[in-house]
């Protein structure tokens, strides 16, 4: 694979540094227990190691990877126990968002939702992968307008995880189209100070999420398994 990214933007090369030891990760090519060597990864990537040793610490702040005494960092072994746990919490704490922003509105976060909910009709008629970033985007404004610092900490520790779940779950046939959708009901009644259909668009948000990921593990182990059975006895 030949890597190039231009370093005049070092925020720009720690983001594509991230997301690509993330995705890797995710699938499956760096798996559980291997090594991730910095100096190796910057000559891999043809970028100095600072922005790898930054990714690396945050993948490791999320539980992506974890530091071994004389081994160093190594890939951890996500769990589907964790992820469905994450659905849990923000199950609670999404709707909780989407609540205190309702009732904090301001003239701003309106002009911001009117411009997102424009961008988020446009978008459903393009391309679906174009789709990806727009559940994190979604999160982040909710999470703005919600104006509770704490709050915002505490969902954005998850928003990696939510877009690996997300990214998982939009291997389901039709997913990355039903949660656009799904994306603009919330948006529109969060727009309308519909406080409790807002929460209730984001439930069924959250829920077919999960319904959608748990549907990509168990297709995964199923060809997984199917790939063990072809595989020829010595």
């Amino acid at each position: 694979m030949d890597i190039r990214w231009e370093e005049n933007n070092l925020l720009s090369v720690r983001e594509h540094a991230y997301l690509y030891l993330k995705d890797m990760i995710l699938e499956g090519e760096y798996k559980a227990g291997d090594r991730l060597i910095e100096r190796e990864l910057a000559g891999k990537l043809n970028i100095s190691r600072t922005p790898i040793r930054e990714a690396l610490f945050r993948l490791e702040s999320q539980g992506f990877v974890k530091t071994v005494p004389r081994k160093g960092v190594v890939v951890s072994n996500i769990s589907e126990t964790e992820v469905i746990e994450v659905f849990t919490i923000l199950s609670s704490l999404e709707v909780l968002a989407v609540k205190l922003a309702a009732e904090k509105m301001d003239e701003d976060i309106k002009v911001e939702l009117d411009q997102k909910i424009q961008e988020l009709m446009e978008l459903e008629a393009g391309a679906e992968e174009n789709y990806n970033l727009e559940h994190i985007q979604m999160n982040r404004l909710i999470n703005k307008a919600s104006k509770s610092p704490k709050l915002f900490e505490i969902l954005s520790s998850l928003i990696d995880f939510i877009h690996m779940a997300a990214n998982m779950g939009y291997e389901t046939p039709g997913r990355r189209k039903d949660s656009l959708r799904e994306h603009i009901e919330i948006m529109k009644a969060l727009r309308n100070q519909e406080t409790e259909l807002a929460e209730y668009f984001m439930r069924i948000h959250i829920e077919n999420s999960k319904k959608a990921y748990i549907t990509y593990i168990q297709n995964r182990k199923e060809k997984l398994n199917k790939k063990k059975m072809e595989i020829p006895s010595k």
